[in-house]
């Protein structure tokens, strides 16, 4: 979803229904990417306090030209996840701020509900809505 993007009809004004119950289950399981953007990039150096250099040697693994965060090689954890939490939070990467309102996770109501297999957060009892302009806002956000 870029800049001025329309959610998907089948959402309704209210938006989603979704909940992040801190269980850590997007941050581990099985092996795949966190892509990281320049912005990501910059944000993480930051927050770490150390250079470029020493941030993608340390905690990145090139792949076809474009960086993704390195993981455990026995459980596929993120790098940055300690005790079920992100040590990295506030700084995290786009991709995991904008989860679990991925395209594929939100393209309709049928991937929506069974992504409920990989986040107990979304339809949660507990969960608010997140409306339609919220949604958009967090996935236009850098």
């Amino acid at each position: 979803m870029g800049k001025n993007s329309k959610l998907p009809m089948w959402i309704e004004d209210k938006g989603l229904p979704f909940k992040c119950t801190g269980c850590g289950a997007c941050c581990t399981g099985s092996p795949g990417f966190v892509w990281l953007k320049e912005t990501d990039i910059t944000r993480i150096m930051d927050h770490l306090k150390i250079d470029r250099q020493t941030f993608l040697k340390t905690y990145c693994r090139e792949v076809n030209g474009r960086y993704s965060l390195i993981e455990d090689e026995e459980n596929f954890d993120c790098i940055f996840l300690k005790e079920n939490k992100c040590s990295l939070y506030h700084a995290r990467p786009k991709q995991c701020r904008t989860y679990p309102f991925w395209n594929e996770v939100i393209e309709d109501k049928e991937s929506w509900d069974s992504e409920q297999i990989h986040c107990e957060g979304i339809n949660h009892k507990d969960g608010v809505y997140f409306p339609k302009q919220k949604i958009e806002q967090i996935l236009n956000q850098e």
